[in-house]
C-alpha cells in the first residue's frame, strides 16, 4: 500500500468507523472532517455531558508528501496501530507528536 489514493481512502475508512459508535452517557457525537484535498483528517467529539459542553479533536492526521502523519492519536486503541495492521509499513508512518530526536526510537519514520 503506497499510493496518496490508497491512504486516503484507509484513513477515511479506519475513521468513519468511530464516527457510528455512539456514547453510552451525553449527547455527544463523533465527527470526521476530512480537507477539501483529502490529505488532512480530524476526529472530533462534541457536544454536552451533565450541563458541560464538550468539544476535542480525537484524532488529527495528515498525508504529506507519500507519508502518513500522526499529529495527534487519541483513540484508546490507536489509529496507528489499526493503520499497521491494515497494511502502511511503519517507515511511512511520522510520529509527529514526538519531536524529531525522540522519533528515531519509535521504530516508526523520522521525516
Amino acid at each position: 500500500m503506497e499510493t496518496l489514493t490508497e491512504y486516503q481512502n484507509l484513513l477515511r475508512k479506519v475513521l468513519e468507523q468511530y464516527t457510528q459508535i455512539p456514547y453510552r452517557y451525553g449527547d455527544i457525537t463523533t465527527t470526521l472532517i476530512i480537507s477539501e484535498d483529502h490529505n488532512h483528517f480530524l476526529l472530533m467529539d462534541q457536544g454536552w455531558e451533565k450541563g458541560l459542553r464538550v468539544h476535542g479533536c480525537l484524532f488529527h492526521g495528515q498525508i504529506i508528501n507519500d507519508k502518513i502523519w500522526i499529529h495527534y492519536d487519541g483513540i484508546e486503541d490507536s489509529i496507528t496501530e489499526e493503520l499497521v495492521a491494515a497494511g502502511v509499513p511503519k517507515d511511512k508512518i511520522v510520529l509527529g507528536f514526538y519531536p524529531p530526536d525522540v522519533r528515531k526510537h519509535t521504530g516508526y519514520a523520522v521525516v
